[in-house]
């Protein structure tokens, strides 16, 4: 528990940009560490298989050289995420490939982290898992994991259904390691406030889909700056778990997202395009104005919350 927050104790923000299916790249792991906050991606983003250790090493590769040519700036850790299932075959693979290179943060989700918290300890990586539930943060815990990613309601793509309140303050009343708190965290007066609940650090993933360096299209990004809040919605339909998308990218793709059906769709149907046209999208989306390069994004990041943190120690003070 101590190591986390040793680890992250230098940090420009108590952030932890989220690993996004498709979207999440070297380059924006590059950026996001050099700007002082925690860059990570899917190992399944890597395609083929292969292609996971060149991406390691192009990461590896560009953070050590900045920190060479940068002395005076601390340049932040990357994490890799594993989801644990049946279904992902390469997922031992991968992780031969990121003991290789030493990956100090690990992101887990979905399935039960115990085996892969073994492997990942053995060479002195740290766990988060991801959960929804005190029911899953307890199972996380008798896993090992160093720490826990709670995804609350209004998070992007597969969200959980609990209000951020609900679900951190049920899960910190018998857990006193590091949380991280996700769901509409946006700026920097939302970093700072997820502090003051009680969470260590905060997870950021829909306000990274629009900067320059993301995968995704143009269209998404530009669709993102348009909509709000009213835009998003909620269901399983896609993935046979409920998540969070834009309803514009449902429309496109020739689907009423008022009048989906209760059950997720067969391959045939809605499913084979769950990723490449339909977009998830946090409830946060109505704070995402433009699209700037990652560095810019983290200097008005830092800014926010350096002024709201001033502000709530003079309202504490008067």
């Amino acid at each position: 528990m101590d190591d986390v927050r040793k680890r992250l104790s230098m940090l420009r923000l108590p952030v932890i940009c989220a690993p996004m299916f498709i979207i999440s790249n070297p380059e924006m792991v590059i950026a996001q560490c050099k700007s002082g906050i925690v860059g990570s991606f899917p190992a399944l983003n890597a395609r083929p298989q292969a292609q996971l250790g060149a991406w390691l090493e192009q990461i590896t590769t560009a953070l050590a050289e900045h920190a060479d040519q940068h002395p005076d700036k601390h340049v932040a850790p990357f994490a890799v995420n594993l989801v644990i299932r049946e279904s992902n075959d390469r997922l031992w693979a991968d992780i031969d490939v990121l003991e290789q290179f030493k990956v100090p943060l690990i992101i887990t989700s979905l399935a039960s982290p115990a085996a892969v918290v073994k492997r990942v300890h053995a060479w002195g990586g740290i766990v988060l898992h991801d959960v929804t539930s005190a029911r899953h943060a307890r199972k996380a815990i008798d896993g090992g994991v160093d720490g826990l990613i709670l995804v609350s309601a209004g998070a992007g793509g597969h969200a959980g259904a609990l209000s951020p309140f609900a679900l951190l303050n049920e899960v910190r009343a018998f857990y006193n390691g590091p949380l991280v708190l996700a769901g509409s965290i946006t700026n920097g007066r939302s970093i700072l406030s997820a502090q003051v609940m009680g969470a260590d650090y905060v997870y950021m993933g829909s306000r990274f889909i629009a900067t320059r360096e993301s995968s995704a299209i143009p269209a998404y990004k530009e669709t993102m700056v348009s909509s709000s809040a009213a835009d998003v919605i909620y269901t399983p339909y896609f993935s046979g778990i409920s998540a969070n998308y834009l309803k514009p990218s449902i429309v496109a793709s020739g689907l009423d997202p008022d009048s989906l059906p209760a059950t997720s769709a067969s391959p045939g149907q809605g499913r084979s395009k769950r990723w490449k046209d339909i977009w998830g999208c946090g409830q946060g989306v109505g704070d995402i104005n433009d699209i700037p390069p990652i560095a810019d994004l983290v200097d008005r990041l830092d800014e926010e919350y350096a002024q709201t943190r001033a502000l709530w120690k003079k309202q504490l003070q008067s």
